[in-house]
């Protein structure tokens, strides 16, 4: 695999423009399951034989953010493959290569481009995912959607069935280890595996009996991956986040410490605020994952607003969420614009949240608003209070109104 980034690279950095380029690229998070399917994918294209065509690798992330990816950094690591052989988005403008017509993209790990790569949408062949299928049919692209715990089972998969020649130990090991991590080493309750994913597992480590110990592999990437030490807020909120836009610019954030810990993090909102500026985001949702000594997952979820109307607004839909249902119970947060809760459903991760807050944004663009779209930060009055006791509040229609007339009668009362 050496040999195919470095001629990657190569080609990329001599401009030939007779050549186009296949794209393989991941989704915005870029993690190791992303890392994973666009190396191997793209390496397994570049042994199809088009000699019109370069098959290259794109990691959907700058270069600088590598070093938030520890998991990602330490399988290169463990495969000798040095971070230097690998392109990311700011060193390859896909944009002027698509307005050329030299782009062809096939995107693995997620089905639809974001707002913001729009002018992309014309050149995707190909779609290999594991998420949610957000896609419009069209005979110009073949779509392999299907819900296993990793889109590297996917990759796997297909490269057996058509080339299994091209499965090398680097390779193997390199969608070996994501298929493990996705799936929290094929843990029932982390509720993650399907028997796809183990099936495919299996089959690698019969092809490969040198590949790593399973248990220690997993242990050891997450143990990488859960390690924020010396991290900005800032950092941590990049190191796995993912966009979704509407009405609101929402992003969605995993955190791998408890959601008490982050709270506890100095001047925290007025971060959080500058983050949201930086991005131009109205809202953040903090989801967390950690795990007991049993290695049972425990997540947690924050919405961060200075909007109290957005903050209540998505709140409320995630509440009532049941497709899946969160099992959202309230926790105290020391910051006022900070909604914490204990999620009960430990299963639905960031790929079932994402679906949610999509439909909560179309939902919202639809009607326009989504409940009281007043701000109450800006209200004169206090909030009505909450009291299951009584209907209403009697400042709800506002101060009772008070004539000059009323006013005379009563400071004549008061003279007396």
């Amino acid at each position: 695999m050496e040999e195919f980034l470095s001629s990657c690279r190569r080609a990329v950095q001599v401009d030939q423009p007779g050549v186009r380029l296949h794209v393989v690229l991941g989704n915005e998070a870029c993690d190791l399951d992303s890392m994973a399917c666009s190396l191997a994918y793209a390496y397994f294209l570049s042994k199809q034989g088009d000699s019109g065509m370069l098959a290259v690798p794109v990691l959907n992330m700058r270069q600088c953010e590598l070093a938030l990816r520890p998991d990602s950094v330490f399988m290169l690591r463990q495969l000798s493959l040095s971070p230097d052989l690998l392109l990311f988005r700011d060193q390859l403008d896909l944009r002027a290569l698509r307005r050329a017509g030299r782009l062809v993209l096939t995107l693995v790990d997620h089905n639809v481009l974001p707002s913001s790569d729009s002018e992309l949408e014309g050149a995707v062949v190909e779609v290999i995912d594991h998420h949610r299928l957000e896609r419009e049919p069209s005979p110009s692209c073949a779509v392999t959607v299907e819900t296993v715990g990793s889109c590297a089972t996917l990759i796997t998969e297909r490269i057996l069935q058509k080339a299994p020649e091209v499965l090398d130990l680097q390779s193997a090991q390199l969608l070996y280890a994501a298929v493990v991590l996705d799936c929290v080493n094929m843990a029932p309750s982390a509720g993650k595996v399907t028997p796809k994913d183990e099936e495919l597992a299996a089959d690698l480590e019969s092809r490969f009996p040198a590949l790593p110990q399973r248990g220690e592999l997993f242990r050891r990437l997450q143990d990488a991956k859960f390690d924020v030490s010396g991290l900005t807020t800032e950092q941590m909120l990049m190191k796995d986040m993912k966009a979704v836009s509407g009405s609101l610019n929402v992003a969605v954030s995993v955190l791998y410490v408890p959601l008490e810990v982050f709270l506890q993090r100095a001047a925290l909102e007025a971060e959080l605020s500058d983050f949201c500026l930086k991005f131009g985001y109205d809202l953040l949702l903090l989801m967390t994952i950690s795990f007991t000594e049993s290695s049972e997952p425990i997540r947690e979820l924050g919405v961060f607003s200075h909007s109290g109307a957005c903050r209540r607004q998505v709140s409320v839909y995630l509440e009532q969420a049941r497709d899946p249902a969160l099992n959202l119970c309230p926790i105290s947060s020391l910051h006022p614009h900070i909604t914490a809760y204990q999620q009960g459903n430990s299963v639905a991760s960031r790929k079932k949240l994402l679906p949610l807050v999509k439909d909560f944004l179309e939902q919202r663009d639809g009607d326009g608003r989504l409940g009281d779209e007043e701000e109450e930060e800006e209200s004169g009055f206090p909030p009505t209070p909450m009291n299951s006791l009584v209907d209403g509040c009697p400042l709800d229609a506002g101060l009772p109104h008070i004539s000059a007339r009323d006013l005379e009668e009563k400071f004549s009362h008061m003279a007396n």
